[in-house]
């Protein structure tokens, strides 16, 4: 009987230790839920986008009957297309149809009777190179600025930093593109201005994808400079990086063991912000450039009056700006030790 029951310090330490086990899952449990919260918010904030898409769609002049009819069609034969494209329908009805099947990636019909998914999947891979790209350079180039210029705080470096990341951050994407063209291109004759595509669509060289890379990121360096440099000289007042610095530790790994960890919640967040101001201007870039993206399919789309190719076009993007918040968010929340 004895050898069966546990004694009460026994049973103590038993409870103490599950406790202990029980508790680190906490912590866990509480975020995923956090973050969870957080990816349904961004969800319906993207459901409202798009369904203020199909209403702004709805508001232009004519529809998508008118818009891709042939020359000399009757008004019956607009008519017949207009049942066809389900436009005789409400605008609500269309777009709560539209939905449902987006979660398993149906984007419905273009007004040309093409499947929506299948005009994108072709564009759409180029788009992502070259924001992939820009925000690559972006990271890489405002990181190495920012640090640069906070190596030495106040010096000669860090004014010249400061004060072209802002003359620069204010520069529009085409005013950019159209420059490195003049000078690039007509001038030097060292890169192609315009995009050649191979079989698959694809940019036949590495070559042609430069100067677009270079039209969205220089914006984009400007102001992620000057969202580390702040984020730097925020993290250098805090108490254990004035400690490091009393002890005489070279500044080199002042940055980098003890200001640079500590600001890398701002620096991601700054970031992840510039997906979407890198895919919204590669919609641009690419008309400048002639490169295959999804710029060219947008724009036919508006000027066909096409609701579900516009609307797939901002829900593909907005999955990816979506996701690469997301990411941020889980930086941030391991930067922060767990806070969201």
């Amino acid at each position: 009987m004895a050898g069966s029951l546990s004694s009460p310090a026994t049973q103590s330490a038993t409870g103490s230790a599950a406790g202990e086990d029980l508790r680190p899952t906490r912590p866990v449990l509480s975020w995923v839920l956090r973050l969870g919260g957080l990816l349904a918010r961004r969800a319906l904030l993207l459901a409202v986008l798009l369904a203020t898409v199909f209403a702004a769609v709805e508001l232009l002049p004519g529809d998508a009957a008118n818009a891709t009819s042939e020359r000399g069609e009757s008004a019956t034969d607009l008519a017949q297309r207009r049942e066809l494209l389900g436009l005789d329908r409400p605008v609500l009805t269309r777009f709560t149809d539209w939905m449902t099947g987006l979660p398993v990636g149906d984007l419905g019909t273009s007004a040309r009777g093409e499947s929506v998914a299948d005009l994108l999947s072709r564009p759409f891979p180029n788009t992502l190179l070259l924001g992939g790209l820009a925000l690559l350079t972006t990271l890489a180039v405002s990181l190495a600025l920012g640090c640069w210029a906070a190596l030495k705080p106040g010096g000669k470096a860090d004014r010249a930093v400061s004060a072209t990341a802002t003359g620069v951050l204010a520069l529009p994407e085409f005013v950019v593109a159209v420059a490195l063209v003049l000078v690039f291109a007509l001038w030097t004759d060292w890169l192609p201005a315009v995009t050649l595509t191979d079989a698959d669509g694809s940019p036949a060289s590495w070559q042609m994808l430069v100067l677009p890379v270079l039209a969205l990121s220089i914006p984009q360096i400007g102001w992620n400079t000057r969202i580390v440099r702040a984020a730097l000289a925020d993290e250098a007042k805090a108490p254990h990086v004035e400690t490091a610095v009393i002890d005489g530790l070279p500044r080199h790994r002042v940055l980098i063991h003890h200001l640079l960890p500590g600001a890398t919640p701002t620096i991601a967040a700054g970031i992840a912000t510039s997906t979407g101001m890198l895919l919204g201007g590669a919609v641009v870039v690419e008309t400048i450039f002639n490169y295959p993206g999804i710029g060219s399919v947008l724009a036919g789309a508006v000027a066909d009056r096409d609701s579900p190719v516009v609307a797939g076009v901002v829900a593909v993007t907005g999955a990816v700006i979506t996701g690469v918040l997301l990411l941020a968010d889980v930086v941030r929340a391991w930067a922060s030790g767990g806070r969201i």
